[in-house]
Order: C-alpha cells, then structure tokens, then sequence
C-alpha cells in the first residue's frame, strides 16, 4: 500500500495566516474546548506519555533543550522540542521560549507535518490555566492577578477572559518595561481593561484569580513570602520549569489544595518539588471527572502547578494542522528520501544517474 510522501511545514507565516482568518478569540475558544474534550476522553491504555527528557545547563547562559512526546498508540507520535533561555530577549532579542512541534504516523514513522511551536507553546499554556481556573476558581471570578508580565502573561490574560467574567487586571513585574507595555500588547484581545500595576502583597489581597508566570533564577524563589488572601483564590503556577526554580512558598502550598497537570513531572520541575507526596492532590485528569471534588477545590486556596503536559501540545498541533488543511495553509515538501526499491538506500542516487544519462 502506497502512503502518502509529503510532510506540510506549517511555519510561522502559515501560523500568522491561521490567526488572521480564524481570529484570536475563535482560535482560543476552539483550543479551550479541545483541550477540555481531551482531558475528559483521555486514556492512559490508548495514550502514552513519557515524562520529557533533555538538557539543563548554565552555560553560556541559563537554558534547557527538551524534548516532549506523547503517542496515541495505532495513530500518531508527536514530540515538541522547546528551549528554555531567560536571557533571550535582553541578549539575543528572541522569545524566552522557542520551540518546534512535529507529528509522525505510528504506522510508518513518517513526518506527517511539522509546526511552528512558539505561538502554540504559550496559546496551549493560556488555554490550559483557563481549563484548570473553570475546575478550580470560583465561576464568578472577577479580578486576575498576573505576576511576570512576559508573553506568557498575555495568553493567561486572554484564555482567562474566555470563561470568566474579569472586570479588573492587577499586574507586577520586577522589569519596568514589561509591566508598562502589557497594555498595549494584549489591545488586540479588546477587553477594555487597563491593567493596574501593583505590588505584590496587593495582588494577593485582592485577585480571586492568580497566574505566577516568571523567570525567576533556580534557588531564588519564591516570590514572595508573607501573603494574605481570599479564601478561595486560585492560582495558576507557570513559571516553574527547571529543577530548583519555583514561584510560591512552601507555607502556602501546605495550606492549599494542588493540582498538577504531570504528577511525575511536577515533583521534579513545578511546585510540587517542595512538597511531600502526600500534600498533593489528584491531577487535573481525575479532577475534571469529580464535581464533588471541584467544589471543594473552589472553596479554598488551590493551586494548578503548571508544568506543560505533552498532551496539551497534541492538542494544540492537531487543531493548527485542521486549520491549515482547511485552509489550504502550510508548504508540502518531499523530506524524507524515496526510492523505487525500498531496501536500497542508493536507489534514489541509481534514479538520478540514470536520468542524466
């Protein structure tokens, strides 16, 4: 049976095409009820998720490389390779995160498309905080809370808005600049809110809703340590992506309920790395199917430690792939190297000599 030779490379340009036609707000729509189908339909027999692998280093700067897979057995392997290099932006003037995210057939190893991964990256991260606030955060939450306002900060904003009622921003960063442009970088979600810039303490104090999503060093946290708040505030810890770097203290995640979206990755990179197994709660998997649970969760400080799940990137790559199919997006290419006999490896070269002569 012949298959299909072609791999479609849906690179940054196709991803900015996608978002012009669709629009911002249909596209994290789409992406939040995606996700949220998968994590009910999800099953560890029909799907295989490893805990990501790479490198971790800090030199010549702080980074990682790692690679994320996940397989849907009989159907699709996919893998995300991501960086992670704080200095990016000051030094080379590139994202802190860049990543790329490819999709193979099970049955044949073939490249079915390769996508741009670092819009989808933090597209995927919102999309997950939103799903994991409507588990855990009271339904009529009405003031977010972003510490670090980097381009992470601009996907929680806009996924968050999609599924509650936010009336007031409250917003901290330790670089100036970044907190006076978050408003003019989130204009294009049109949520006619000016983000209040504020300290930490009051942050805490006041949001209903919490997203932690910073570039703070491995051994320098947490960002804060006396806190006061309301008694049902949720937060979505982000920022927390290399062993040893954590956003909250210790003193607050006893005292919370915690949700991890990969248990076995959280106890090495997120916030769970400062807790004892049994001061963690269910993953977001069981939580999403137990309304008992949800309620208990949204009566008192929770916590969603947010360390990226392979299956989020699945999701995401799948629905950019759908858009480019319908659209007609995306550059086919002929990758991998054919030849017309098979255990031949030379044949391709055998096909070239010959049409030449």
């Amino acid at each position: 049976m012949k298959k299909n030779q072609e791999s479609i490379i849906i690179d940054s340009h196709a991803v900015n095409k996608i978002i012009t036609k669709v629009g911002l707000n249909r596209v994290m729509d789409d992406l939040i009820l995606e996700l949220e189908k998968s994590l009910k339909n999800y099953n560890k027999e029909e799907t295989e998720v490893p805990i990501r692998s790479g490198f971790h280093y800090k030199k010549p700067f702080l980074g990682l490389v790692e690679w994320m897979p996940i397989m849907k057995k009989g159907e699709e392997v996919l893998i995300k390779v991501v960086g992670y290099h704080p200095e990016n932006p000051d030094i080379f003037k590139l994202p802190t995160i860049l990543s790329t995210i490819s999709s193979y057939d099970a049955h044949t190893g073939h490249l079915n498309f390769l996508v741009d991964g670092v819009l989808l990256t933090a597209l995927r991260t919102g999309a997950s905080s939103a799903v994991a606030s409507k588990m855990m955060a009271r339904p009529n939450s009405k003031t977010l809370g972003i510490i670090g306002c980097g381009a992470q900060s601009i996907t929680q904003i806009h996924a968050i808005s999609r599924l509650f009622p936010i009336e007031e921003i409250l917003i901290y960063d330790t670089d100036q600049a970044s907190t006076n442009s978050l408003a003019d970088r989130i204009a294009p979600i049109n949520l006619g809110i000016t983000p209040a810039v504020s300290r930490i303490s009051e942050i805490m104090e006041k949001s209903d809703i919490l997203c932690t999503a910073t570039s703070i060093a491995p051994e320098k946290g947490p960002l804060f340590n006396d806190f006061n708040s309301k008694p049902h505030l949720h937060i979505n810890a982000v920022g927390a992506d290399f062993p040893g770097k954590f956003e909250l203290p210790k003193s607050l995640l006893e005292n919370a309920f915690i949700c991890p979206d990969f248990l076995e990755q959280a106890i090495i990179e997120g916030e769970c790395q400062q807790l004892n197994p049994t001061d963690i709660g269910p993953s977001w998997i069981e939580l999403i199917h137990d309304e008992g649970l949800k309620e208990k969760y949204q009566s008192g400080i929770s916590v969603f430690d947010s360390t990226g799940w392979a299956l989020e990137d699945q999701v995401v790559a799948s629905l950019f792939a759908k858009y480019a199919e319908e659209l007609n997006l995306g550059t086919k290419m002929n990758i991998e190297s054919y030849s017309s006999d098979e255990k031949n490896p030379y044949g391709m070269i055998h096909q070239l000599i010959n049409v030449v002569q």
